[in-house]
């Protein structure tokens, strides 16, 4: 529709695309779409901005927050945006409680919920509201404080490796190679980027936020531990079969969340290539840390439970030998694998919503909520 931008010296270009539901949340856009390129440049003068605006619902409610955030990445690669905020008349919630916006650093999309701006100084919240945005967007965390008397919100310094993370954004081109080239070339050259991305998602959080998964991962550590037929398996494997089951139960629990979830991103524009590449990437890593923090949590803790609630004289008597330090290692080691097994088997009972907000940390922002 219109087309704001700050067209300023030569360098890189972020392109921020502003889609709006129709109606008031589209009039309030249109009002703000001359300014908000020149406001976002006054923190961020590092690299050229445009603002673009559409006017599109994106989903029907009800909805839930995430199929909003995946409604607007999927605009995203459509236009060739580099991040998207999308101003929806619809409210949002967490915990129960009103926020202005969520932020997915992941999907590179926003959402500023009109509803909660109140009745006085729209225009002005908005625009703070949606600065803010941009900036958690690019994986910082510290949010801008609130506008000043004048209702302009005051510069403030960016970290260096955000300011770094931005030029990259800019800096994006259309690369020609495919498969692990194509990988290589995109992690190398948006390192900064995609480690901010990492870090807004707080991927060691994963396991945590999935209740069922959880709970599986609990009760299959527990089976282990009391049945005498594994402590013969563990000792009986060796470290090099423990090794080879760790690592595969590390990584089923990772595919099984992906792709049970939908996680894994696909775009037939071939335009979007690196976006997508780069989406998949932290995906793919957020899940595997997440796991792994998971796997080595149930280590240390079916370590300790096997030295309280085994005897020695127990286990050396189902293993036909006297135990040593080594042997708990090892029955703590398969019961972890199980465990983590079991947590596959229960992030397959999770709804896709829930492993959705799991692995992509939905930053809030509710510090607007009470202004003026």
């Amino acid at each position: 529709m219109a087309v704001d931008g700050y067209e300023g010296d030569a360098g890189p270009a972020v392109t921020v695309g502003l889609v709006a539901s129709p109606g008031p949340a589209s009039e309030l856009a249109e009002r703000l779409l001359p300014e908000l390129a020149d406001r976002i440049t006054e923190h961020m003068p590092e690299v050229r901005w445009r603002v673009k605006l559409i006017s599109d619902r994106l989903v029907d409610p009800p909805t839930e927050l995430a199929d909003l955030i995946s409604a607007g990445r999927r605009r995203l690669l459509t236009e060739a945006w580099d991040l998207a905020v999308c101003v929806t008349d619809l409210p949002l919630q967490t915990a129960r409680r009103p926020v202005i916006a969520h932020a997915s650093a992941t999907h590179g999309v926003a959402v500023v919920s009109m509803p909660a701006l109140g009745a006085v100084g729209v225009r002005r919240r908005a625009a703070e509201a949606i600065v803010r945005l941009v900036v958690a967007l690019l994986g910082h965390r510290d949010q801008v404080g609130p506008g000043n008397a004048s209702g302009s919100v005051p510069p403030y310094p960016l970290p260096v490796g955000v300011t770094r993370r931005l030029k990259e954004l800019g800096g994006r081109v259309e690369l020609d190679e495919s498969g692990l080239e194509l990988i290589a070339r995109v992690i190398t050259g948006n390192l900064r980027l995609l480690l901010g991305m990492l870090r807004a998602n707080r991927p060691w959080r994963l396991a945590m936020r999935l209740s069922r998964a959880l709970t599986a991962a609990v009760a299959a550590g527990v089976f282990a531990l009391v049945t005498s037929d594994i402590w013969r398996l563990a000792d009986g494997l060796g470290w090099v079969r423990l090794t080879l089951i760790a690592a595969g139960s590390i990584f089923g629990t990772t595919l099984t969340i992906i792709v049970g979830a939908n996680l894994w991103e696909r775009h037939p524009r071939s335009g979007a290539r690196e976006q997508v590449v780069l989406f998949n990437v932290v995906t793919a890593t957020t899940v595997t840390i997440g796991v792994v923090s998971l796997y080595v949590a149930l280590l240390i803790l079916t370590f300790l439970a096997a030295l309280l609630l085994i005897p020695d004289g127990v286990l050396a008597e189902a293993l036909g030998h006297p135990v040593g330090l080594s042997d708990q290692i090892e029955l703590a080691w398969l019961a972890s694998s199980i465990a983590t097994i079991g947590d596959a088997l229960g992030a397959g009972l999770e709804n896709d919503e829930a492993v959705r907000e799991a692995a992509y940390t939905y930053q809030s922002d509710r510090q607007l909520s009470a202004g003026t």
